[in-house]
């Protein structure tokens, strides 16, 4: 039953739907605001490997939150979430995975090779509908750490395709001393005001200033925003409904999984649950 009514979704809340589950371990060494990827944090969903080259991510990679597939014109939407975390004033934050990369070194000052771009990757993974609307404006890019680089603070400069296929290098990013495994630096914000209105289509290549003192591991990830619920006090469980969510609509193939926004030096352990309802 396809979901037009308001009693279609109370239905579909109550008898189709599928459960998700969080219970993610607690990270270390972060600072109060950060964006933390929870792709590689050990828990439920399980711990997501670390990518190489550029690939499109889909529901059926460990580390996304499973839900059942749907046949048109039935879809999926995210309908409850509700969650705790042992820290107090964190964010849990749903996202869609799309596209992720990895294996850039912060010992190397030379350019690194990216190479991805989002419009020669449609008709993958139902990536058309995931993205969002056609310019990408839905679209968030990070670069994501997969290893701690060294204690060398650095400039990253981040080289760009923006909507229209025209090409930009981002405004620097000052990285300082040791960046950590799982950090996520966003970089909407950094586009320039010469080209505001634009928005990253793909990243070509990225290169330091100079070396961190240590390869680690990092990569380009682009995800597109789903849900979040704030948690103000730490080990109280905090539920939104379809309404506080947004009722956002989850495509099939969608690589759901969580980011944590820090109210702490850690990211705490966050647990929740909650429902994708079908219709």
């Amino acid at each position: 039953m396809v979901i037009s009514t308001r009693d279609h979704l109370i239905d579909a809340i109550g008898n189709n739907s599928s459960r998700i589950i969080i219970d993610k371990a607690s990270i270390s060494s972060r600072a109060i605001g950060d964006f933390t990827s929870l792709w590689r944090s050990t828990g439920q969903p399980g711990q997501g490997a670390i990518p190489t080259t550029v690939a499109v991510c889909d529901d059926s990679l460990t580390g996304a939150l499973q839900f059942a597939q749907q046949t048109a014109p039935a879809t999926s939407y995210l309908g409850v979430l509700e969650g705790l975390c042992t820290n107090a004033g964190t964010t849990l934050e749903i996202h869609d995975r799309l596209v992720h990369m990895g294996g850039l070194s912060g010992a190397v000052t030379t350019a690194q090779s990216v190479n991805l771009d989002l419009d020669s990757l449609l008709g993958t993974s139902n990536l058309d509908a995931r993205k969002g609307d056609a310019n990408y404006s839905d679209v968030q890019w990070w670069v994501e750490w997969y290893a701690d680089t060294g204690a060398t603070a650095a400039n990253l400069t981040v080289n760009v395709v923006y909507n229209d296929g025209t090409t930009g290098a981002l405004t620097v990013v000052a990285l300082a001393a040791t960046r950590r495994a799982q950090w996520l630096q966003s970089l909407n914000s950094l586009i320039p005001a010469a080209a505001s209105g634009k928005y990253i289509r793909g990243v070509t290549s990225v290169q330091l200033s100079v070396s961190t003192g240590a390869a680690g591991n990092f990569g380009i990830t682009a995800t597109r925003y789903r849900a979040a619920m704030y948690k103000p006090v730490a080990n109280a469980r905090f539920t939104q409904n379809w309404a506080d969510l947004g009722l956002p609509e989850i495509p099939n193939d969608s690589c759901l999984f969580p980011v944590q926004i820090c109210g702490a030096t850690s990211t705490g352990i966050v647990r929740a649950t909650g429902k994708i309802i079908h219709g």
